[in-house]
């Protein structure tokens, strides 16, 4: 039996049970392990594709057990989070709802992530890792920013938008780095620097910033073609 064909798929349930737990975590109100477990997702859906490669097994069940596990993780749990939130602040009892266009986006961006084979090296659309870490990080912040952000009308803002962006034409540079120099990865690099400086920086309250500085990067990015450079 050849065990390590297994070895993605296994990494995938992983993503599913982390989805599962911080989906749990989130409906008792517990927002940092709901969010801890979403990330946790993030890093388990990121290896099951590096291991695949790496060991050469991919396959269609993998593919769709993937996505499968992605709309749990990364498209019901960052709903339920946005439906807390907007519960929390908003007077209104229908509006709250709003928040599982989240999921409606999800599904639809790994739907056409399955069908289009131009997504190799680069995402069309904001991919649902990313939209799940702004999303789960945004009840952890404090001070006066959480004060501005968690408001009725930033989270509905926030929730139309990366709904939106998920479904995007937008361009998003990928992790899946076919060499290691600085001409191929200028972006990739640059990006990762910010990112650990904001981390030793601003600790949790650095995930919304840097995810919108992904964003940023690969809007600029496509706009003027660093890395083709």
């Amino acid at each position: 039996m050849n065990l390590k064909r297994h070895i993605p798929n296994l990494l995938t349930c992983c993503n599913l049970v982390c989805g599962c737990f911080g989906i749990v975590f989130c409906l008792e109100g517990r927002d940092v392990p709901a969010a801890y477990f979403a990330w946790v997702a993030a890093a388990f859906d990121f290896f099951d594709g590096f291991a695949a490669r790496m060991l050469k097994v991919s396959s269609p069940i993998g593919k769709e057990l993937d996505s499968l596990a992605d709309m749990v993780s990364f498209g019901l749990l960052p709903s339920l989070v946005m439906y807390k939130m907007l519960a929390g602040v908003s007077s209104s009892s229908w509006l709250p709802f709003v928040a599982f266009l989240i999921a409606v986006g999800a599904a639809l961006r790994l739907a056409i992530f399955n069908v289009d084979e131009t997504q190799s090296d680069s995402f069309k659309g904001l991919n649902t890792p990313s939209n799940t870490l702004f999303i789960t990080a945004l009840p952890l912040l404090s001070g006066a920013i959480a004060t501005w952000v968690q408001t009725e009308w930033v989270l509905l803002i926030i929730t139309v938008l990366f709904s939106w962006l998920m479904v995007s034409p937008i361009r998003f540079f990928a992790f899946k780095f076919k060499s290691f120099s600085w001409g191929d990865n200028k972006v990739r690099f640059t990006f990762l620097a910010a990112s650990v400086l904001l981390l030793a920086f601003f600790q949790i309250s650095a995930i919304p910033l840097i995810i919108l500085l992904y964003i940023g990067s690969s809007l600029v990015d496509g706009l003027v073609g660093i890395d083709k450079k």
